[in-house]
Order: structure tokens, then C-alpha cells, then sequence
């Protein structure tokens, strides 16, 4: 299918929504709690929809009508539990989780529909953005960081958060040593382990395009500044989960690039990192070193929580074990059996299970695969590229590897968290799926 040329303001709100996608705390609360990445998305989608009436065109693209099945199982599933909740609240919940749902996913299958028809200069535009989204929202926490720092606690939201959403956020005081706050900057995701996740995305898509660009090329300093300034501050947010996820993600890397990652273009950017590290640590050194003790710790309050959600499970399994307890609810029960209100399972997959039961994780792990394919496929685009002779595939084939590493993290990162029920993991998504259907027209001109 040719590329074709879409509306600028439907481009304007698509990129706009991407941007945003993590900036969480810019958020207004009215029937349900709506993000300024959620009015966006609403913008776009309309904007969208105008588009195509107006040229009478409601084709979709085969991904893009995959993904739409996928949204309809979704929406079934969902709608099937419904039957199983049995609380006002309960009723609350589940709709505020159906109406981001609608949203989140509706976006997936509407940014399908244009990438896979637009030319490759868009679907990198798009890749950019998100990820200078995310540095732009790390680099707030920096600035976060130092203000906390430099005055001993202050709040840098009540300057430029709380007067554009009215609500009330801070930087994550993780605890104090010797009288000094150990701060975690969360930046605009509202909570430190959300931003060491979220930063895997830049950190493993982009390392593997990076490492093959050209002596010389224009992007080569700009990505390794960007890659060097994502791993600080993944340490920054001092999330387990982030370096974890991290790690894997980097085993993934390892099967095409063992070589590559012993070269100075790898090695030198990191021991710029090391230095610096090494410096911020060597005036401080107590208390860093309390601070990594204390991180590396394996019981506590804290781990105890992570491990106890999964004994929920079984529980709740035995109640409803094939659509949960209701999309969105996991709250609620934790409310009834432990008396704390407003709490979310700590874990992607006990959110799965307990939420949408053994139905709803089935079709999650089908959705799973079904981006692992794509990203293989885009792999084995660039292979046959490269075979053909074509320079792009030194694009493709590394952000196929990009990719399916970012997946891998994402996925380990949330045994312990919640971010592949957020915005930014749809995007995450639209970028796996997409690059088959954009990078098969050049393949087939040749």
C-alpha cells in the first residue's frame, strides 16, 4: 500500500499524545481522573475520525484491524466481568478503567491505521518523539532532584505542577540517613519505580540503532548523550524493578551484539557515566552507601508487599476463575481483606488474574505474542534488506532487536509493578507492531 498524507492537525494531535503519554501528574479530575495525554488522545481520535469520513475511506491495514480484534476480545472480557461485581464501588472502578481502556486502545488501532500508511519518515518521527517525551519527563526529575537537594526538601510540583492541575504531588522521600533525605525523583509519572520502567523504552530501542550508525553520522553524539543521560537517571530513581528489567532487556542484546558492546562507541560513553558516578558517590560516600544497602535489601515492608499480592490469586481464582473479579478492581478486594483503601496489586500479572481471571490472561499472553512476531518480522525485514543490498536495513534490523529487548524488560520490570496498564505501554505497542507494515513497502519495490 502506497504511503499516503494525512491532515496536519491529525498528525499535530497524534505526536502531541505520544509526547505525553508519561506525564502522568498533568492530570484533572472529573467523572474519572483525565491526563493531558487522555484529552489529546480524545482530540486525535476525533480528529481522525473526521478525516476518514470526509474521504469516505474505512479501510484498515491488516495490522491495524488485528488490532482492533484484539480491542474487541479486550472489551468482551471486560464487559463479561461486569457480571461479577457487586459493589457500588466496585462499579466506580470498573468504569474509570473501561473509559482509559476505550481511549488507550482506540489510539493503538487509529495510530496503526496511519502509520502503516505513511511513509518511514513518520513512524521515525513518531519513535523520536516518544522517546524525547520520556527524557524531557526525566529530565524535570532531575531538575526535581536538585531542587529537593540544594534546599533541603523543596517541593519543585507546588511551583509548576500544583498551579496547572490544583492537586497536590511531590518528589518520593525514599527515607533519610544521618538526617539527610534520600529523594527519588519521580518526575511527572508520580512514582520513581514508574520512571526507571518507562525509561527502558529509550535506553533498549534506541542503544541498538545507535550502535550501528555510520562514523560520523549527525545522530551518533545526540544519541549517546541521550543514552548516557537515561542510564543516570535510571539510577537516579533507584528502582529495582527499572534495573532489572534493565538487565534482561540488555541479555536480550547481547545474542546479535556481543561484539559491538565491547567497542569504544559502547564502553567509552559508560565509563563517562562510571566517572560521574563515581564522583557524586566519592563526596557522599556514607551515605550512598547506606542508600545501597538499604536497596539491595531482600525483606522489608516493602518486598513482603510485592511477594504477598500473589498469594491473592489463588484466592480469588477460586471465586471467579475464569473472567476475575472485574477489570479495574483489584483495589476493592484489596480494601476488603486489608482494610487499605486506593492500592493496586504491585504486579501486571496479579492485575491479570485477579482482575480479568484466566480468560484475561490468556488473551493478554496471545496479545503478548503477537508483538514478539512483529518484532521477529521486522528483524527478518532487515535481514532480507540487507540481502537486497539496501542501507535502511542497518535501521530496521536493530530496531527489530530494539524492540523485542524493550519487550523483554517491560515485561520482567512488571513482576513487581503496574506500567502495562498505562498509556505509554499502548504507544510501546503501536512501535512493535507497525514497523512490518512500513518497511514491507520498500522490501516489495525491490
Amino acid at each position: 500500500m502506497t504511503a499516503r498524507r494525512a491532515s496536519p492537525v491529525v498528525d499535530l494531535l497524534f505526536f502531541a499524545s505520544v509526547f505525553t503519554v508519561t506525564f502522568a501528574k498533568l492530570q484533572w479530575e472529573f467523572a474519572a481522573s483525565l491526563s493531558l495525554s487522555d484529552v489529546l488522545t480524545a482530540l486525535f481520535l476525533v480528529a481522525f475520525a473526521i478525516h476518514r469520513v470526509e474521504r469516505f475511506d474505512g479501510r484498515l491495514t491488516r495490522c491495524a484491524a488485528v488490532a482492533f480484534a484484539f480491542f474487541l476480545a479486550f472489551g468482551a472480557v471486560y464487559l463479561l466481568g461486569f457480571f461479577n461485581l457487586d459493589t457500588t464501588q466496585a462499579l466506580t472502578q470498573w468504569s474509570k478503567g473501561m473509559i482509559k481502556f476505550v481511549l488507550h486502545f482506540l489510539f493503538l488501532v487509529a495510530g496503526l491505521a496511519l502509520l502503516a500508511r505513511r511513509a518511514e519518515r513518520f513512524y521515525w518521527t513518531a519513535l523520536g518523539v516518544f522517546c524525547v517525551g520520556i527524557w524531557a519527563n526525566a529530565l524535570y526529575g532531575l531538575v526535581q532532584l536538585a531542587y529537593a537537594e540544594v534546599t533541603g526538601g523543596g517541593n519543585l510540583d507546588e511551583i509548576f505542577v500544583h498551579p496547572i492541575t490544583g492537586g497536590i504531588s511531590n518528589i518520593n522521600l525514599f527515607g533519610a540517613v544521618q538526617g539527610e533525605g534520600i529523594y527519588r525523583p519521580n518526575a511527572l509519572t508520580g512514582d520513581p519505580n514508574h520512571l526507571g520502567i518507562e525509561l527502558l523504552v529509550p535506553l533498549l530501542v534506541l542503544l541498538p540503532i545507535y550502535l550501528r550508525l555510520e562514523r560520523g553520522h549527525r545522530l551518533r553524539t545526540p544519541l549517546a548523550a541521550g543514552l548516557m543521560f537515561g542510564l543516570v537517571m535510571q539510577l537516579a530513581t533507584l528502582s529495582r524493578s527499572g534495573l532489572l528489567g534493565l538487565a534482561c532487556g540488555m541479555l536480550v542484546l547481547l545474542i546479535p551484539y556481543r561484539r559491538t558492546l565491547l567497542s569504544p562507541r559502547f564502553v567509552v560513553p559508560l565509563l563517562g557515566v562510571a566517572a560521574l558516578l563515581f564522583a557524586i558517590v566519592e563526596r557522599r560516600g556514607a551515605f550512598f552507601s547506606k542508600v545501597l544497602e538499604t536497596r539491595l535489601q531482600t525483606s522489608g515492608r516493602g518486598t513482603d508487599t510485592h511477594f504477598l499480592v500473589y498469594s491473592f490469586i489463588p484466592d480469588v481464582l477460586a471465586q471467579h476463575p475464569l473472567l476475575g473479579l472485574g477489570y479495574n478492581n483489584f483495589s476493592v478486594y484489596y480494601e476488603f481483606v486489608t482494610g487499605r483503601t486506593n492500592f493496586g496489586p504491585h504486579s501486571f500479572y496479579v492485575a491479570i488474574f485477579v482482575e480479568t481471571g484466566i480468560v484475561g490472561a490468556l488473551l493478554f499472553a496471545t496479545f503478548v505474542v503477537y508483538l514478539f512476531r512483529r518484532t521477529a518480522l521486522t528483524r527478518r525485514i532487515g535481514r532480507r534488506l540487507a540481502a537486497a543490498g539496501d542501507a535502511v536495513s542497518a535501521r530496521v534490523r536493530p530496531l527489530g532487536w530494539g524492540l523485542t529487548a524493550a519487550l523483554v524488560g517491560t515485561l520482567v520490570a512488571n513482576a513487581f509493578y503496574l506500567t502495562m496498564s498505562f498509556y505509554y505501554f499502548f504507544v510501546l505497542a503501536l512501535l512493535a507492531i507497525a514497523p512490518p507494515a512500513v518497511f514491507a513497502r520498500r522490501l516489495a519495490s525491490r
